[in-house]
């Protein structure tokens, strides 16, 4: 009896890496935390993939029945994480805010938006779940999911715990600039969430 799915965990990794982009993430990641400390960017990276893991793991186990229960589904969530990283998106862009947030902020910053929806976002909920449905209850694909969703986190870990080095390169001016590319990118990113959202409730209405 096979204890491990090893199709399944190459195509889960690969795909949940792709959706969540790890390297992408890491100019987001600088911008909002680019003038603090070392100490603050690592536990905000620490934090921020152990919300990331948390939510997709509670998704990973129990995402349909939770959707079910709250009469909500995928278009939903794509359509609400659409709409906050829009919000986000626009702070950047416009400069808003203190170069110094207070401590409470790091946190803050740490769960939303880099936690959630940055990292675990609907795309990676919405795979997360699909994948769930196709190990079919095999005690091996679950223990292959299971694998490839820390292996993934941990993927992000290193990527935003070592961004640091990119901080010694482009300085304080680049993190500015890096803010606004970050807050354009977020903001296209926020917009195909919400076209997603239209289609899928146009879709789910026909």
């Amino acid at each position: 009896m096979a204890v491990f799915d090893a199709a399944l965990f190459a195509e889960a990794t690969i795909t949940l890496v792709v959706i969540m982009d790890p390297p992408g993430t890491v100019p987001v990641f600088l911008s909002l935390t680019g003038r603090k400390t070392r100490a603050t960017r690592n536990r905000a990276a620490r934090q921020a993939v152990l919300v990331s893991l948390g939510v997709i793991s509670l998704f990973a186990i129990s995402g349909e029945a939770i959707l079910r229960y709250l009469g909500i589904g995928i278009p939903a969530l794509q359509g609400a994480g659409g709409l906050l990283l829009l919000l986000i998106a626009l702070d950047l862009l416009t400069g808003k805010g203190g170069s110094e947030p207070e401590a409470v902020e790091d946190v803050n910053v740490a769960l939303v938006p880099l936690g959630t929806p940055l990292l675990a976002g609907p795309g990676a909920i919405a795979a997360t779940i699909v994948f769930v449905r196709e190990a079919g209850g095999h005690v091996a694909s679950y223990v292959a999911l299971g694998l490839a969703i820390l292996a993934v986190h941990l993927i992000l870990y290193l990527c935003l715990r070592f961004s640091g080095a990119v901080i010694r390169l482009i300085k304080d001016s680049g993190i500015v600039l890096l803010a606004k590319i970050a807050g354009l990118l977020l903001a296209a990113i926020a917009v195909q969430l919400v076209a997603n959202a239209v289609r899928g409730f146009i879709a789910g209405a026909s």
